[in-house]
């Protein structure tokens, strides 16, 4: 018997090839307890006991052993039991849910960035009793509930949840279930705030260069880095706040400020003079970066698309990865007409909620990538679609994310098991503690030089919330962590959508 099997044999577990004789005699010299039916029955490979239990030395110990253990329960008699929460403060505010089920598997998921838990949490009384591995029926019966960008947050949270715990259930990755995988690693693109100054631009950059290995940049080129400089805007000071800003993301209590006024009901021009200063700044970052290393653009402010050619045109010469986001994703015609202008690629897709959405720019040929954020897009199977759909049209895909490491992961087996594949992005490099929100459950780091690494084995989405850390990070309007939720238990509502 091997060192292993000894340690199994004492906890109440054994290896696979574990014989029924050398089981049968295991059982009388052992008996059951608690404690072991537990982790008999939850533990999948060893990485997918409750949090609670992962993080001791023991559990680190029985994951190294169990490895190849097989699961003693059934999938097939899984029900969802509960659905609980917590808020963290990535990007300002950004929610984690939990699954629980009757077998003591749970499954991770988030609510996008900046949108209300409750999104999911009223998705709660629609699934409990049902069996998470279907996860597409389950998907079809709530997805009515979600909409465009944030207000999609809780469905797709609750896909991702489902993906990791039918992962658990069957000790697979998630990429597998999604019909295996592409690529062993994925690459990523780091999002590079706007710097106060050149020298401090190229300290970011240098830093994601040379210190993290990131073969990909994005930077923001807003008009509001105009500001204080005369005669390069036209109609902006209508537009501008008590401070003076473009206030791009807007006054939630204003609805006709300029943040909430959509890009073709600004009249904001751009001078020449104007689209000379944008061009400085992707100019500079140009000159200190180089042209080995894909650089994309976003954040441009609220203009209209005859400006929006006029800026393309201006910046083409710097051979741009995309322009992103230049007017709002619903004007399909007016992307047709920017993309049929412009040399450089154009993007767009981080709001849309859906296959059926990005169809109508895939088929008019739109835009040339598509840029899904999953946890707005649909969730894993649904961006799967979507990528799919995109390239049998000859279409690439990039893919957004600004969350926790939850839906980072979720990201990190959709674009594995997605061809057409670009990059995807990662929002929270400058956040030294992001990475240790989780822990993998297979020992792999999370990034790996401008990579994220691909789960090999690991089931589910491959990773396990490190509790201690997340706490640190509670959002202070909500310190609650994982607690009970049962007055989302009752549904109240009759919800089919057709007589």
């Amino acid at each position: 018997m091997t060192p292993s099997q000894k340690y199994l044999q004492k906890l109440g577990l054994k290896d696979q090839d574990t014989t029924a004789e050398t089981a049968t005699e295991h059982k009388e010299a052992v008996p059951e307890n608690p404690r072991r039916s537990f982790l008999k029955k939850s533990a999948l490979g060893g990485i997918t006991l409750g949090s609670a239990f992962m993080f001791s030395p023991v559990e680190d110990l029985i994951a190294q052993s169990t490895q190849n253990v097989r699961r003693y329960s059934s999938p097939s008699d899984l029900k969802i039991t509960d659905m609980r929460y917590c808020v963290t403060t990535v990007l300002g505010r950004t929610a984690i849910i939990r699954i629980d089920t009757n077998q003591g598997i749970y499954g991770l998921g988030e609510v996008r960035d900046g949108a209300d838990e409750r999104y999911a949490l009223m998705l709660k009384s629609r699934i409990l009793g049902q069996n998470p591995c279907n996860v597409e029926q389950v998907f079809k019966s709530i997805k009515q509930f979600g909409g465009q960008s944030r207000q999609a947050g809780g469905v797709c949270g609750v896909e991702m949840a489902l993906w990791d715990i039918v992962g658990k259930a069957y000790n697979v990755p998630a990429w597998q279930m999604l019909g295996g995988r592409y690529r062993d690693k994925i690459r990523l693109y780091a999002d590079t705030p706007e710097a106060g100054s050149p020298e401090e631009q190229k300290k970011l950059m240098d830093y994601r260069i040379n210190d993290q290995g990131y073969t990909w940049l994005k930077m923001d080129l807003s008009i509001g880095e105009l500001k204080g400089i005369p005669g390069t805007l036209v109609n902006d000071k209508f537009w501008r706040n008590d401070k003076g800003d473009l206030q791009q993301w807007g006054d939630q209590s204003n609805y006709m400020g300029y943040g909430n006024t959509a890009h073709p009901f600004t009249q904001i021009q751009i001078t020449e003079k104007g689209l000379d200063e944008l061009a400085k700044l992707v100019e500079n970052v140009r000159n200190m970066l180089g042209y080995d290393i894909p650089l994309s653009t976003d954040h441009y402010g609220h203009f209209d698309v005859n400006n929006g050619i006029r800026l393309g045109k201006k910046l083409e010469q710097y051979r741009l990865a995309w322009l992103e986001d230049v007017i709002p994703w619903e004007y399909t015609d007016q992307w047709k007409m920017l993309s049929d202008a412009l040399e450089t690629p154009c993007l767009t897709g981080e709001d849309i909620y859906l296959l059926k959405s990005f169809k109508l720019l895939i088929d008019a040929h739109a835009v040339d990538i598509i840029h899904p954020d999953l946890a707005s897009s649909g969730g894993l199977l649904e961006t799967k679609r979507i990528g799919d759909y995109a390239e049998e049209h000859g279409v690439a895909m990039a893919m957004h994310q600004a969350g926790t490491p939850v839906s980072f992961m979720a990201n990190v087996h959709c674009a594995a098991a997605t061809q057409n594949f670009l990059a995807l992005e990662h929002h929270s490099i400058d956040l030294p503690w992001w990475e240790s929100l989780v822990k993998t459950t297979d020992g792999r780091q999370l990034i790996t030089k401008g990579f994220a690494n691909i789960p090999l084995s690991a089931p589910g989405l491959g990773i396990e919330l490190n509790d201690d850390v997340v706490k640190q990070h509670l959002h202070p309007s909500d310190k609650s962590y994982f607690e009970p939720t049962p007055q989302w238990n009752d549904r109240r509502s009759h919800d089919r959508i057709f007589s």
